[in-house]
């Protein structure tokens, strides 16, 4: 009795499985990647433990790994409801705190463009052989603040989410089409003034058939600032001290870009004229102020060349940045 009470007491010992034995989940076909990472964790005697009891463990994907292209842009996709509510969101409240409120977005290009029309145009004179220079500013400054705002917002834009970009598995990039919606439906407004001053101003630009092309050229302004949010957000991510330098980008862009002056400035100088006339900027400034003051339709040529530069800068800055996902959360 003794002997039977010691043996009853005795734990039982469970009954191990070799390891030369599949569990049966190996029974499901496997991709040559899933048969690499099988030989890897078939060569471990805890992970095969772990199979055993839970089940097949091919199948499972890194946390915080980088999904394929389609995939990422599918989970973008899928936030689409998010992704609006957040960019009218922050439309909304951005200057809540202002007396202002939203006034500020038609203010700040105003007040750029009437700075530059007084020290450009009446100071150094830089309008001459303009007809109508305050158009020529106005066009220029409140459209150019489009894409300079993509360049500055999108170097700071993982660095400012850094909190959500730590604590939440989602698609980075989702963050840049809610920047890119947002400046869409902020700079609506200051067009609507933009076009209510170059009427009233004297000489008047009055509307024409050609007027009905400037939301084509804005689709395609759209589309490129997206690709230079996307770039510069992971120069920002990845060099930090990128930011300090993001002014003096900017200000090189405008003076290349015939914001405040006209290109023929360059005349004398080839190869800074071969520069500005391939600026994408440039050219859609140009497009914007053919259809806006002289009331023609831009050439074949710089509706491909605009077009293209937009196509380009999007793609490629699209998969830069998907590239980089995995990237995005660890400290730099």
């Amino acid at each position: 009795m003794r002997d039977l009470a010691r043996a009853k007491r005795a734990p039982s010992t469970p009954p191990q499985i070799p390891m030369s034995e599949p569990p049966h989940h190996a029974a499901v076909p496997l991709t040559p990647d899933e048969q690499n990472l099988r030989k890897r964790m078939n060569a471990s005697e805890f992970i095969f433990d772990v199979e055993v009891a839970y089940g097949d463990l091919t199948h499972l994907s890194k946390v915080g790994g980088r999904p394929s292209l389609v995939q990422y842009i599918r989970e973008i996709w899928e936030r689409r409801h998010f992704i609006r509510r957040e960019a009218r969101k922050k439309v909304a409240t951005g200057h809540a705190r202002d007396r202002l409120g939203l006034g500020w977005l038609v203010i700040r290009p105003l007040l750029d463009a009437i700075f530059y029309v007084l020290i450009f145009g009446l100071v150094l004179q830089a309008g001459r052989g303009i007809d109508n220079y305050v158009a020529f500013v106005v066009i220029g400054v409140f459209m150019f603040q489009l894409t300079s705002a993509a360049i500055t917002g999108g170097t700071t834009a993982l660095r400012t989410s850094r909190a959500m970009v730590r604590a939440f598995s989602f698609p980075r990039a989702s963050i840049l089409v809610a920047m890119q919606l947002r400046a869409t439906l902020e700079r609506i407004p200051a067009m609507i003034v933009m076009l209510l001053i170059i009427v009233a101003w004297p000489p008047h630009e009055w509307p024409s058939f050609t007027w009905l092309l400037v939301p084509v050229v804005f689709l395609i302004q759209t589309i490129m600032n997206f690709g230079v949010y996307l770039i510069f957000a992971r120069l920002g991510a990845n060099l930090p001290d990128f930011a300090n330098a993001v002014s003096f980008v900017v200000r090189i862009l405008m003076y290349t870009s015939a914001v405040i002056f006209p290109a023929t400035r360059f005349d004398r100088f080839p190869i800074a004229m071969a520069i500005i006339e391939t600026n994408p900027v440039y050219i859609i400034l140009d497009m914007y102020r053919s259809l806006l003051m002289y009331n023609t339709i831009p050439g074949v040529q710089s509706w491909l060349i605009a077009a293209a530069w937009a196509v380009c800068l999007m793609v490629l800055g699209f998969v830069w940045f998907w590239k980089g996902e995995e990237s995005y959360a660890r400290e730099q």
